[in-house]
């Protein structure tokens, strides 16, 4: 059974929590420009490293979305469902643009090249390409049930990429250096650098759920104009 998302009857003039996500991440790049010391080896460059963590959570976030959208649609057909995952991409694919357009601009100072080709860089640029694909079968396919399935298939396969990504520096040898937050031990970052990082991580996760709610709507109304 398909269900139909229905309309809001009463247009948002003024939207709070776009409005508090960007709030949050404002206050997290001042903090980040003004009130995060410099790492003592990488300098200035090392505050990319916010943003670029930040940026991939974020990206992990929305295709999470897509995944868990995807399989609500493959198993009860709700066409709500799958707007919210066709959403959750765009955004997603967003922010796995800003995590491969920062991770060179850090790279480069520090390891002294923007690409160096390792497992984790091709694995998210494979990523990329899969999220990209969604977003392309989404737009060719004229079939609603059809764009749907299919689509939902792919989603749930990008997102199944997810865990290798971040177990690559494990697998493979890579550039990319262990895992600093997500580890078995406990973090290695000062402690204000690990506020600075989680604030960051907050403020994006925020701004990521702000945009897919956002986006949604914009679906909504656009099946019922």
């Amino acid at each position: 059974m398909t269900s139909t998302p229905q309309p809001n009857s009463r247009p948002v003039l003024f939207d709070w929590f776009f409005a508090i996500a960007v709030a949050a991440v404002a206050a997290a790049v001042v903090r980040i420009l003004n009130f995060t010391p410099y790492e003592a080896n990488q300098g200035a460059a090392q505050k990319i490293y916010y943003l670029h963590i930040s940026a991939a959570m974020g990206a992990y976030i929305a295709l999470g979305i897509v995944a868990v959208m995807s399989v609500v649609y493959l198993w009860l057909r709700d066409k709500r469902a799958d707007l919210l995952a066709e959403s959750a991409a765009e955004v997603g694919l967003l922010f796995t643009t800003v995590v491969l357009t920062t991770g060179p601009f850090w790279a480069k100072p520090i390891w002294g090249a923007w690409w160096t080709g390792d497992a984790r860089q091709n694995l998210t640029l494979f990523l990329w390409f899969l999220v990209a694909a969604y977003l392309v079968l989404r737009g060719v396919v004229d079939d609603e049930t059809m764009r749907g399935r299919y689509s939902a298939v792919l989603g749930i396969l990008a997102a199944l990429n997810i865990p290798f990504i971040h177990m690559s520096v494990y697998m493979f040898r890579t550039m990319h250096p262990m895992p600093i937050l997500l580890k078995p031990s406990a973090p290695s970052l000062p402690s204000e650098m690990l506020i600075t990082l989680l604030m960051a991580i907050a403020a994006f996760s925020l701004f990521c759920v702000a945009l897919i709610r956002a986006r949604y709507r914009i679906a909504v109304s656009a099946q019922h104009a």
